[in-house]
């Protein structure tokens, strides 16, 4: 009996392995059927998420053949999580979109067309960054007392001029479009060869390699132009060197070694130093405004720590942008860690994120920013921080150099905002702690100067007036 029961068992066990085998066999011959319901149903997606679903489908239906059925938001969260598993490549860069859009354009809107080519040799995303990180240290530079008590409580801790403000962004932009339009006329040969950049305008010929020169040069001569006579020479012989450093350095190197990542992370380090020599032009004294005094005084420290910020963020950003599309770099023969030693590439992400938490640090400690910055920067950072690790530890896979770049796009705009919104001083005016003294007060009308903390000269100081006889002048006085 015994055995007959064995028997049985036996049988049934292997009428189940059957039952699942034929299953898996008729998923496997359903797979392109569903495949195909899913193009109809999901249009939009790429061939390979249209394959991983059909994939997904065919082992819910061999799980639920042997009775394992699943909740549907665990279903939901595999599916997602077999997507983002993916190294599809990241969307095109806006340059490519641009030249792609002007394609698409009638040929009757010509000046349309011009306009989004040229605007497309600029790199208008990248360039936009560093007018916003060129912005952000003119706005956090501290304005002098002097100064703040002369304007409302409420506006003293802002921009020093509008004016000089308007001409730090433009010329800015127009430099960086200069330096970028560079770029795109020595790497035509090479953007052609690279998924991401093959629809760039030189590459599909949308304008002339002259007429691309030309651009450089008009936007070159009249970005700095602007930031020669509307700040000072120190802020226009910067954004000089970070065009030639981008263009002719940076460029050159990536077909050398992957030391180019250096390279570029100084060139994205220089525009906070831009804004905040442009903001201490300003306040500067006839005796104190050369060049030395407005890099290397101790009122530069805060341009430096924004410096530093930025060269450090330039590292997990791309690291992990390359990552996704380390096969181009290297079809292209760029010398980049993500596919010449990618263990290192992934270290060095690392190590830059930890390093964004001393320098956020230091902004608060050189009493640029109150405490609130410590919260919300240490909140980006530990965000930016963990998909880091994540990173070195799946060294890109699953999702991971996705995961990092993302952080990256973000934590940048979060820190800089949160810097100018807990700028030191810049509530008082608000909260009413803000006690602003008039600049003609008694004490200055006694000595000239003493608020200042000056000696004035003997000379120079005021004396009382003299008694005046009343009667020698036809007055009398009263008795």
């Amino acid at each position: 009996m015994l055995a007959a029961v064995r028997t049985i068992a036996q049988s049934s066990g292997s009428g189940q392995h059957e039952v699942a085998h034929k299953t898996i066999q008729t998923g496997e011959q359903e797979a392109p059927v569903k495949a195909l319901s899913l193009e109809e149903e999901s249009p939009n997606a790429t061939q390979s998420e249209r394959r991983q679903i059909a994939v997904i489908d065919t082992v819910e239906a061999v799980q639920q053949a042997q009775g394992e059925h699943e909740l549907p938001h665990r279903k939901r969260k595999r599916r997602k999580s077999a997507l983002s598993s993916s190294d599809e490549p990241l969307p095109l860069d806006a340059s490519s979109q641009l030249a792609t859009a002007a394609t698409a354009m009638p040929t009757s809107a010509f000046i349309r067309r011009r306009m989004a080519t040229y605007l497309s040799l600029s790199k208008p995303r990248l360039s936009l960054l560093v007018v916003l990180t060129t912005t952000s240290a003119y706005s956090l530079y501290p304005i002098p007392d002097i100064l703040s008590s002369m304007a409302s409580p409420a506006t003293s801790t802002f921009s020093t001029s509008t004016l000089t403000l308007l001409f730090l962004t433009s010329g800015t932009f127009l430099s960086s479009a200069c330096a970028n339009t560079l770029n795109m006329l020595f790497e035509q040969r090479y953007d052609a060869l690279m998924s991401r950049t093959r629809n760039r305008p030189l590459v599909r010929q949308l304008i002339s390699p002259r007429a691309a020169a030309v651009f450089a040069l008009l936007c070159g001569a009249s970005g700095l132009l602007l930031l020669g006579l509307g700040t000072n020479p120190t802020v226009a012989s910067l954004s000089a060197l970070n065009i030639f450093l981008y263009a002719g350095v940076y460029t050159p190197m990536k077909r050398i070694s992957a030391a180019n990542t250096w390279i570029g992370a100084i060139v994205g380090g220089i525009p906070p130093l831009m804004g905040w020599c442009a903001a201490a032009g300003e306040v500067a004294t006839s005796e104190h405004h050369s060049w030395q005094d407005l890099l290397f005084s101790e009122g530069s420290l805060g341009g430096w720590a924004l410096a530093a910020l930025l060269f450090a963020w330039q590292f997990p950003h791309f690291m992990s942008l390359s990552h996704t599309i380390r096969a181009d770099y290297q079809n292209a023969g760029h010398q980049m860690l993500a596919w010449t030693n990618p263990a290192r590439n992934a270290r060095v992400a690392l190590r830059y994120s930890i390093a964004m938490f001393p320098i956020c640090g230091a902004l608060y400690w050189g009493g640029y920013v109150d405490s609130g910055f410590l919260l919300v920067s240490t909140a980006c950072n530990v965000w930016m921080a963990r998909e880091a690790v994540r990173f070195w530890k799946q060294q890109g896979a699953g999702g991971s150099a996705r995961g990092l770049f993302w952080a990256s796009v973000w934590q940048l705009p979060l820190v800089l905002v949160g810097a100018l919104v807990c700028k030191r001083g810049l509530w008082d005016g608000f909260l009413g702690t803000n006690e602003s003294t008039s600049i003609y007060g008694d004490q200055e009308l006694t000595a000239d100067g003493g608020s200042l903390g000056m000696e004035t000269p003997i000379s120079l100081q005021r004396k009382p007036p003299p008694d005046i006889n009343l009667a020698m002048i036809g007055f009398k006085r009263p008795t």
